[in-house]
């Protein structure tokens, strides 16, 4: 593929970019993508249709301009539009959110705080089982070394995120050598590579693919409702079992949580985020733990 293309995509109403871009960076993963906070830009590559390719993201107050590959960039400004949710009105979220008085002074701060999604949702549950039980730091030093170990090299010292064939493919003990992953987190990953590599598709109905993962050895309710709320479009998740998350509203308990977020129904997924964006994302620390 030769010669790149751009595209404007404008935020439909509000949109906060600082909060945004903080929250990549927190999440960022060395040699996957890079997070410049104070310039707006993104960068990573990414596999497209037609192959792979690197795309570049400016994101600001009033949306994102994508620049990739010109052969892929009307499926590279899908794929970064649906990452922004750039499209949501958020309206009736403000108007749902803004009756809790927890709530409230952050829907009026961040007016146009916005649900961050995935751009591959295998490489988010591979990236949330390295995840489960270590710190975001620790997390990132997994998610990285996986990428060096088992990654396709790309463009700009960035390679692409090992599909689940690859990894399916790597026996464990390689998988724990090149990574230094424990035997029980080296089995859940690959377990999860298996399974969709067999066939499990994380854009199936999200009821199935809640079962279908809850199924597999060492994937628990955090693993499934983190990956709910960031890769598979559900816009009522709320992970409970979050740490940073029971820090912010004071609780101990997922029970505790749950009824404590029941009036942010159907759009937990939102207050979710403005809490982690408050505590976390600008403050320095590390909510998806």
């Amino acid at each position: 593929m030769t010669g790149r293309a751009l595209s404007r995509l404008a935020a439909n109403g509000p949109f906060a970019a600082h909060a945004a871009l903080a929250a990549m960076a927190v999440h960022a993963v060395p040699g996957l993508e890079r997070v410049d906070v104070g310039a707006g830009l993104v960068e990573r590559m990414l596999c497209f249709s037609h192959g792979p390719g690197l795309v570049r993201m400016q994101v600001s107050d009033s949306g994102v301009t994508v620049e990739a590959p010109a052969a892929v960039l009307p499926e590279a400004a899908a794929r970064v539009r649906r990452y922004f949710d750039l499209e949501t009105d958020l309206g009736q979220v403000r108007a749902v959110l803004a009756r809790d008085p927890l709530l409230a002074p952050l829907v009026a701060h961040r007016p146009g705080l916005r649900v961050l999604g995935s751009f591959d949702p295998f490489e988010s549950a591979a990236c949330i089982v390295l995840g489960q039980q270590v710190s975001l730091a620790a997390a990132r030093t997994l998610q990285s070394r996986l990428v060096a170990a088992l990654g396709t090299p790309g463009c700009d010292g960035l390679s692409l995120f090992p599909g689940p064939r690859r990894i399916a493919a790597c026996p464990e003990p390689e998988l724990r050598a090149a990574i230094g992953l424990t035997r029980s987190r080296a089995r859940t990953l690959h377990g999860l590579a298996e399974a969709c590599a067999a066939g499990l598709r994380l854009d199936a109905p999200l009821s199935e693919v809640r079962a279908a993962l809850l199924n597999l050895w060492g994937v628990g309710p955090w693993t499934v409702d983190f990956l709910s709320l960031r890769a598979l479009g559900d816009r009522d998740a709320c992970p409970a079992g979050d740490l940073v998350l029971r820090r912010a509203l004071g609780m101990t308990t997922s029970r505790d949580v749950l009824a404590r977020a029941a009036g942010w129904s159907p759009v937990r997924a939102y207050a979710v985020f403005h809490l982690w964006t408050e505590i976390g994302y600008e403050a320095g620390d590390t909510p998806g733990r």
